[in-house]
Formats: C-alpha cells, structure tokens, sequence
C-alpha cells in the first residue's frame, strides 16, 4: 500500500512501512524511511508505483486548464478527491486524484488552500485582481530580463542611463532596473564599475571615483551657503614685528607667518603667528557646524574643498598687508647656544609684509647659501636667524629620538593644466624635497609652537587634543603624552585653525588660557572629560582618513595618468619587499607579478604592459635589474 502525503508543501508518494494510531512510517523507493503523521496523508493507493504515480499525475496536472477547473469548481470550500470524482465522471484513479490536487494547488490565484486536499475557489473580483498582478509580474519580469540581454550584449537601455548614477552609491535594490542590472553583472562575472564604464554610463574611470567620493561626502555639494562674518580683534594691540609667511603659490589659507626681532648678548625674539579664526568662530554656533561637518580641507589634484566658507578664511587668513587678529608664540632663544631662554604667548594683531612662496624661492635658499654669510640672499636679515635655532631645535629633537630624522624623501606636487575633472587635462609631477631649507624651517617652528602649547594647556589644567605615539602606536587623545617619532614630551595640533578642525579646537582652548590664566579650565569652552571633546576625536579620525584615501586615490589615478602621457614604456623603482616596487620617476608603489625574491632596495626596470584606471593599478614586468 502506498500513500500521497504534503510534506511542507511538496507531494510526495511512497511506500506504508508501519503505521499506528497517529503516526506511519514511509519507505522511499531507495530504501529511506520517515516518520509522517497520519494527518498530512491526502490519500492511499495500491497502483501504479509511487513513482510512477508522480510521473503520470504530473503530467496529467499540465493538460487540466485552471480556468474550466476555476468554473467546474463549486463556489464554497471542497475536498479535492470528492471534485476528482465529479471532474472526471466516475471513481478517479490515484493518478487523477493526483493530477487534479497538483493542478489545484499549481494555480494559488485560482485556487486558495483550505487545509489537508482541501480548496476553496477565489471570488471573480478577487481572481481578476489576482490575475491582473500576475500579467504585470510576466511582464516586468520580460522587461527585466530584455534590459539584462541588451547589457549583456552591450547595449545601454535608457531606464537604467536614468538611474546608472545610483548604483555605485545608494542603488534602490527593489527597481527592475537594478534587478536587470545585477542579473548582467552576475552573468558577465564584473563589477558595477567596469559594467558602467563598458557601456558608457559613465565618460571615463575619474569620474567614477569623483562621482563615488562625492556622491557619499558631499550629496548637496561643495559650497557652503552664504556666511556673514563680523569683525573680531579689532581692539587687540598691533604687534610691532616683521613678519613673513611661507606657503606655496596655490595656497589660500595662511594659517602662520614668522618673525625675528634682535636683541642684545647674541638673543632674538622669534615669534611664530597663528591666524586666529577662533574669535570669530563660536563654539556651538553656525560657522563651527559648518567646518565641524568637514573636520579639515581635503586635498585634491587640481582641487581643494576647503574646510571654512570663503568669507572666513578672508577675514582671518593672514594675507601680506593687511592686519589681523592672530595667537602668536613668542621664543626668546640664544642662536649660539640654542637656548630656549623664555616663551610668551600673546592674542594681538599682525600685519605680514609678504606671502613668501615655495616655488618661487626654493631653488635660491639653499643650505649654501643660508650658511655663506657673504651670498646674496633675499630676507636673509629674517632666513638666517630662523634657520640658525631652527638647526638646534632639530639636533634637540634628533636628540631625545635618538637617531637623525630622514629628511631625504621626495615629495610631489600635482600640478594640473587645466580642468580636474578632465582626464586628458596635462598633469605634472612637480618633485621637492622634504629637507628643503624653507620646508625644514617652518616644520621646526610649526613643531615648537605645537609643543610649547600643549604643555601650556596641560600646565593650566585646560583640556586639548593631542597627537602622540608610544610604542610606535600613534593616536589622539585628551592628555599630554610624549610624541617619540617626533621628540618632543607633548603635541597639540595648533597651528592650522583655518585647515584642520583639531587646530581650531585647541585654538578655543589656548584663547582662553591666554586670556583667563589660572581660571582657564573654568571658562574654556571644553572642560575637563568632556564628552564632547572625546567625540570630537572620533568624528576627526574617521573624516581625516576618508580625506586622505580619498587623496591617495586621485594622486594615484593622476600618477597613471602622467605616465601615459609620457608615453613610457618602460619605469626604473627599487623593491621595497615581496613584488612591492615603488617607482622612481612618480610617487607611485605599484605590485609586479611573479617578481624574483629580491634585497630590499635593489633598482629592477619594469616593461609597462598596460593601465586599470578604474582599479588604479599598473601592469607590468620585470625587464631587467641594475648591475651593482
């Protein structure tokens, strides 16, 4: 004896085995036994074969048309063997029985399930309902899958050009168009990116990655609404120095400038002068929200997002000739000795005689020319004192490291010719070394004030953020700890308040010490454990290193790019370790597949095969390595 059985909603037909009052036991043509409860059994059957039986009623299922069946039916609930009987004229057999339960069951709009072989047929309005679903269910399920063909095959539709600017973003997973979109990328083996580049949704691979950056940091934008900024510090003194600043050409921002002023017994007065947009920014208010909500500037080839409206950095920038307010370090040293006699800070106004430039002047001041007293040097009455205790900082510094900083690193500018957004836009790579005399000195008193600071604030008690690195590990925090790399027992950043969110923090804080003294913690606008300020660091990391990759990504698409349009063919690059080779004529570190186990250092030349902008890699072999 054989039964019928619904088990989760499949059919299955075998073999009695055992049975008891609730229960049976099945055996299935291959020998497997189940325990089944009596109640799911739809029917008995002596022949034919259980399989045989699924075959045939199956097949049986796909003559019967559900619309005859739908009006055969009676119009209340029904037994599905009682109906065979009626549908079929006489005492149906296993198979009809069968064929007619599957054919029921296969057509839910026609047909609703009552319970164990039972159906109950669907209203008119209810089924034409249905009915009409299913019709635009086929249908979208045609659109669909005539969009993925012509993808597949090349072809763009129009419905997914509408929308193609979503998908490597926010894409709406519900709509057909993704749907047909994702069928294409599935069959293809590829990813959304290449798929769109492929079928032209997209010009070229930069302005996937421009589109994709600012698609998710930038949705509204990169204009800040109009800002009014009043006037802040007019009623501060004038400092009655000589001032110069150092910054390169395309720079907007000039957070610092520096001074001398000679004394008596071989001591100067070196004073470093930090712009001072803290007293025209409130904390809590709209212009803090605005450069809270970007936490730094980013930095671009060819573009730069600034983190501050226009009309602030105007007001506070400390462009040549005009006064403004500024929080200045003021350094009563000994250049024979290299003492640190005494340092004072001060809120005052400073009126910087010129924006000094990098390109214009690093080819000039030299080492030579800075130590040859009898060389005709521009500024040197301000360079020479400068460079002279920015020396014994540095020798201080190397010190307390223990080893000599590396300064001999390149670093490059991109200079691009034209549109950023362009990629046929000619791009230089402008090569300059971190030991240039002028780079060396600003770093060295960007270095001293970010110290001298933090101690200040930690010395009154007054919260700030910190940069250090212990054991290697670099991290920020709200307590003084010693920066080793560095060399120095405590770092605030302070000196870029136009720039970097951090700054302009730690800017309120020093203000405040500046100007309250031993009450500062009371009436800082961050207190000590401030939960704030601990949110702050978060929020900056995260934003800093989404900037920065961001960075990294476009220098790397521009190094493709330059390399391109050299027309090289082949590159020299010395092995850092494993196939990792890092270029010698561009910032660029790149993998060289199946490279020989090498010495760290060793010059190998490189074949260029080819160029993945999208993937912003450089194909390329191994030629030949340098002869030692």
């Amino acid at each position: 004896m054989y039964v019928l059985y619904d088990d989760n909603g499949n059919f299955k037909a075998e073999r009695i085995f055992s049975q008891s009052d609730s229960t049976m036991q099945v055996e299935s043509e291959s020998g497997k036994r189940s325990k089944i409860k009596n109640a799911s059994v739809l029917f008995s059957f002596e022949q034919p074969a259980p399989a045989a039986m699924l075959e045939q009623a199956h097949a049986l299922a796909k003559t019967l048309e559900i619309d005859f069946l739908w009006e055969c039916a009676p119009q209340e609930e029904f037994d599905a063997a009682t109906f065979a009987q009626d549908y079929f004229g006489h005492p149906p057999t296993a198979v009809e029985k069968a064929g007619l339960i599957f054919a029921l069951n296969s057509a839910p709009a026609y047909f609703h399930r009552r319970g164990k072989g039972h159906y109950r047929p669907a209203p008119p309005d209810i089924l034409a309902a249905a009915l009409a679903a299913i019709e635009k269910k086929q249908k979208q399920a045609a659109q669909q899958q005539e969009w993925t063909d012509q993808m597949v095959a090349g072809q763009l539709p129009q419905p997914i050009a509408e929308v193609a600017l979503s998908f490597l973003t926010r894409p709406d997973k519900n709509t057909l168009q993704w749907k047909a979109f994702d069928a294409a990328l599935e069959q293809l083996h590829t990813s959304p990116e290449k798929l769109l580049l492929k079928l032209g949704a997209w010009p070229h691979a930069l302005a996937v990655h421009q589109h994709r950056f600012m698609t998710a940091n930038f949705p509204k934008g990169t204009q800040f609404p109009p800002v009014q900024v009043g006037e802040a510090g007019l009623e501060l003194p004038l400092a009655e120095v000589i001032a110069y600043s150092v910054d390169d050409s395309n720079t907007i921002e000039v957070d610092d400038a520096l001074s001398v002023t000679p004394l008596d017994d071989g001591l100067v007065i070196i004073g470093i002068h930090i712009a001072a947009p803290g007293l025209g920014i409130t904390q809590g208010g709209d212009l803090d929200k605005l450069a809270r909500s970007r936490m730094s500037t980013v930095y671009i080839p060819g573009l730069k997002i600034p983190m501050l409206p226009s009309e602030l950095i105007s007001a506070f920038s400390l462009d040549a000739g005009m006064p403004r307010p500024a929080l200045s370090l003021y350094v009563t040293a000994n250049l024979a000795t290299g003492e640190l006699v005494s340092t004072e800070t001060r809120l005052e106004r400073v009126q910087v005689r010129e924006n000094l430039r990098h390109d214009v002047l690093d080819e000039i001041i030299t080492e030579e020319a800075l130590g040859d007293l009898h060389s005709d040097l521009p500024y040197s009455e301000w360079l020479r004192p400068l460079w002279t205790f920015a020396q014994h900082l540095s020798a201080q510094r190397d010190l307390i490291r223990g080893k000599p900083e590396n300064n001999n690193r390149i670093d490059y500018s991109f200079v691009l010719d034209g549109p950023h957004d362009d990629p046929d836009t000619p791009v230089q790579l402008v090569p300059r070394r971190r030991n240039a005399p002028l780079d060396r000195l600003v770093a060295e008193y960007m270095i001293l004030t970010n110290n001298v600071w933090g101690g200040l604030l930690a010395q009154h008690g007054v919260p700030g953020i910190y940069r250090s690195q212990q054991a290697g590990r670099v991290r920020m925090s709200t307590h003084a700890l010693p920066h080793e790399a560095i060399g120095v027992p405590q770092y605030a950043w302070s000196t870029s308040p136009l720039r970097r969110y951090v700054d302009l923090v730690n800017q309120w804080q020093l203000i405040a010490t500046v100007q309250h003294g031993v009450s500062a913690r009371l009436v800082a606008p961050f207190k000590p454990k401030e939960a704030d300020l601990f949110a702050i660091i978060g929020a900056f990391d995260a934003q800093y290193a989404t900037w920065s990759d961001y960075q990294s990504t476009m220098e790397r698409y521009w190094c493709l790019r330059w390399l391109q349009q050299q027309k090289l063919s082949t590159v020299q690059g010395s092995v850092l370790r494993d196939d990792l080779v890092r270029l010698d004529c561009a910032p660029l570190v790149t993998r060289v597949p199946g490279l020989p186990e090498f010495e760290r250092g060793q010059i190998i030349t490189l074949d260029i095969l080819g160029f993945d902008e999208l993937a912003l890699e450089l194909d390329c072999r191994l030629r030949e390595t340098a002869i030692a």
